[in-house]
């Protein structure tokens, strides 16, 4: 249990259920930041600002003798203006409460309702099945040394050096202090045949880590993907080149906000928040290495070799650097360069020898995750244009062939996560992953994850009886926009449509918009015309940045497009392209490459040759920035419509009967430009709608 003890009289004790963490704080200290102190997962994608309404919490009244607290419901500040405001337009349900917004004045318990916690996210990273070729910077020697002479002097490590380069032409120089005092003894144990570690990456000089009398099973190193949301962590064999184990965990940085811009905000507005970040991130990386390596009844003192792959914010808080500067124009870097260090100077608890390995960074906001993926996928080796999307909270975008690369980033926020949705949900069990919509009936149906039906087949209540169906995640929301446009529910403008609201009782009114709804029930997973919108920002700041770079390579399709991540990889291509997601293209050369910067990362770490070839590749990729390219507007604009203000989309249409343009006469040019400014098609008449009616 954790515990933060003050003794001063304005402090109070807060408890947080069900994870029974406490600590006492000054009074005035909101509720989430209490929460962030105590290591609490309260989700909150707006890193605070009473926007997304995640950090919902209840309060305890009554005495706690276990917890040896009095919770008052008046040991907090009463409802602000905020609250009532987001209660009012949003939502809450009796009897919560804003974490952000509440602030201490007393001894409380505050329970964290099942909807708050982020931990029941499913990490999708998976070790993608491929073989990679075998030379990695730390290697397993066995070698016969040769025994003192009275007449050839030399020292035991010495003799040690002669016997790794004659043996296995390994010019070794140094040797860890650690190994030195205990070489002796181990050479005698052993009847001078022993085992090392040599680390030798061609770039530093070759140093001995480790010597045993009796040789490892195995060496083991890791490869890490830390994204902004979740880390991925794969544990290797470094003789053998197999992927031993491998798990993943959500960020625990997500606590001090949902995309990478909140977290730098943090830092800003919290002097000494950067400390707070750095040691969250570490810790992960801790709990991961300890996890895989106890998967395989190893230790985490049994890794010697790390590869890390990260976001430049990611990266600058793993070695303690403020990330300030990425947080304005002109977003510079502390260093691109690619980092070779110990792992205990960065607070990594493995081998006291173990070694760390960060890829290079592309540009202020183009990370080293994708440089992982340029490494995987080669597009630097390729004759054609290969398009790589790695879609996320910032959407990375390399573009190029052997004959030149392009990169860029576009901040597509979390909308693509389910954030900031009015049903939105991490990939968790009971997310709406996919959805279909009958275009005559506008009726729909979907799937979760967890179930393999579909909610109109036989037994699927049931399967969905233990996680009940709690929300729309990326893939389901994607999917679901591009269905309702197929359908005709709304426009290419990406506005309800007022024929399609006269023939369905799943289109409610809502204010002076509409929403679409899914599921009615508790809770409602329905999608509004604001969570439209969301989509719509987030896709054409991704298609913006991709077709800037086609822009300057004088492109006006690629022949190939590669979707990366997490998210990249659950979306079905076909929809991406209905949606407007990426440019045109044929749907079959549409592939999803699952964790490719982690796929990097292994092949960085089983392979020192693939570091010195991606730090080659990185240095003639062009950044591009969006964010001083004039014609960037013009793109993003054009790409808000679905899927195309002006791009009919040749490759897609052969392949998908896309809707046509709504006739002038449904509603006249004025009106349709007012209705949009409000947000909807305006005038219809709305039935009303019954749970009974939505299936």
């Amino acid at each position: 249990m954790a515990e933060i003890e003050a003794n001063a009289a304005d402090h109070a004790l807060v408890a947080f259920m069900p994870s029974g963490r406490r600590g006492r704080f000054p009074h005035g200290t909101t509720l989430l930041d209490a929460a962030r102190a105590l290591g609490v997962y309260v989700e909150s994608a707006c890193g605070g600002r009473a926007i997304c309404g995640r950090c919902q919490i209840t309060l305890a009244d009554g005495d706690f003798a276990k917890l040896n607290i009095s919770s008052r419901a008046d040991h907090v500040t009463p409802v602000n203006e905020i609250e009532t405001t987001f209660k009012r337009e949003h939502g809450l349900k009796t009897g919560r409460r804003l974490g952000c917004q509440t602030r201490v004045r007393g001894d409380i318990v505050v329970d964290v309702p099942a909807d708050s916690q982020m931990h029941r996210q499913i990490v999708r990273k998976r070790a993608e099945e491929r073989r990679l070729p075998l030379d990695p910077a730390v290697r397993l020697y066995d070698l016969v040394v040769d025994e003192p002479d009275m007449h050839e002097p030399s020292g035991d490590l010495e003799r040690v050096f002669r016997a790794l380069d004659a043996q296995h032409g390994v010019k070794a120089e140094t040797c860890a202090p650690s190994v030195l005092r205990a070489l002796q003894k181990t050479l005698r144990t052993a009847k001078w045949r022993i085992a090392v570690a040599v680390f030798d990456d061609g770039r530093h000089p070759a140093e001995i880590m480790a010597a045993w009398a009796e040789p490892p099973g195995r060496l083991l190193g890791l490869a890490v993907d830390i994204g902004s949301t979740t880390i991925a962590a794969h544990l290797v064999d470094l003789n053998r080149g197999r992927v031993l184990a491998s798990a993943g965990l959500m960020n625990p940085q997500i606590r001090y906000g949902e995309d990478l811009m909140s977290r730098v905000s943090y830092v800003m507005l919290n002097p000494g928040g950067e400390r707070e970040l750095t040691e969250a991130v570490r810790g992960a990386l801790n709990e991961l290495g300890a996890k895989v390596a106890g998967e395989v009844n190893a230790a985490a003192t049994d890794i010697y070799d790390i590869v890390v792959v990260g976001n430049p914010i990611m990266h600058h808080l793993l070695f303690g650097i403020d990330p300030t500067e990425l947080g304005g124009a002109p977003f510079a870097l502390a260093s691109g360069a690619a980092q070779t260090v110990k792992a205990d100077a960065v607070g990594l608890h493995f081998n006291p020898e173990c070694r760390l390995y960060a890829l290079p960074l592309i540009a202020g906001h183009v990370g080293a995750d994708s440089a992982g993926v340029v490494l995987a996928e080669k597009p630097h080796l390729a004759e054609e244009a290969t398009l790589l999307v790695d879609i996320g909270t910032n959407a990375e975008i390399v573009l190029g062939s052997r004959a030149r690369l392009l990169a860029c980033s576009s901040p597509t926020g979390p909308a693509f996560e389910g954030a900031e949705l009015s049903s939105g949900q991490r990939a968790a069990p009971g997310a709406v992953e996919r959805v279909r919509i009958d275009p005559e009936t506008l009726r729909p149906r979907y799937k979760v994850i967890g179930s393999d039906l579909w909610s109109d087949e036989p037994g699927f209540e049931d399967e969905v009886a233990i996680t009940g169906v709690i929300g729309i995640c990326g893939s389901g929301i994607v999917e679901a926009i591009a269905e309702m446009f197929l359908a005709g529910i709304i426009d290419r403008d990406g506005a309800f449509r007022a024929d399609a609201v006269a023939r369905s009782t799943h289109i409610r009114a809502l204010g002076r918009t509409y929403s679409y709804v899914l599921r009615a029930g508790t809770p409602e997973i329905s999608i509004t015309q604001n969570d439209v919108r969301a989509i719509q920002l987030a896709k054409a700041a991704l298609q913006a940045g991709a077709r800037l770079l086609m822009d300057k390579l004088g492109l006006t399709q690629v022949e190939r497009i590669k979707l990366a991540g997490a998210f990249g990889s659950h979306i079905d291509p076909k929809y991406a392209l209905i949606l407007g997601l990426i440019p045109d293209c044929l749907p079959a050369n549409v592939s999803a490459v699952g964790n490719a910067a982690g796929t990097g990362a292994r092949m960085a770490l089983q392979d020192v040759r693939a570091r010195r070839e991606i730090e080659e590749v990185v240095h003639r990729i062009e950044k591009i920035e969006t964010a001083v390219e004039k014609d960037f507007q013009n793109q993003f604009v054009a790409a808000m419509a679905i899927p195309h203000r002006d791009d009919p989309y040749p490759g897609l249409s052969s392949e998908v009967t896309l809707p046509m343009a709504a006739p002038a006469a449904t509603e006249s040019g004025r009106g349709r430009r007012r209705n949009r400014r409000r947000g909807g098609d305006g005038g219809a008449t709305l039935p009303t709608l019954s749970e009974d009616e939505i299936s």
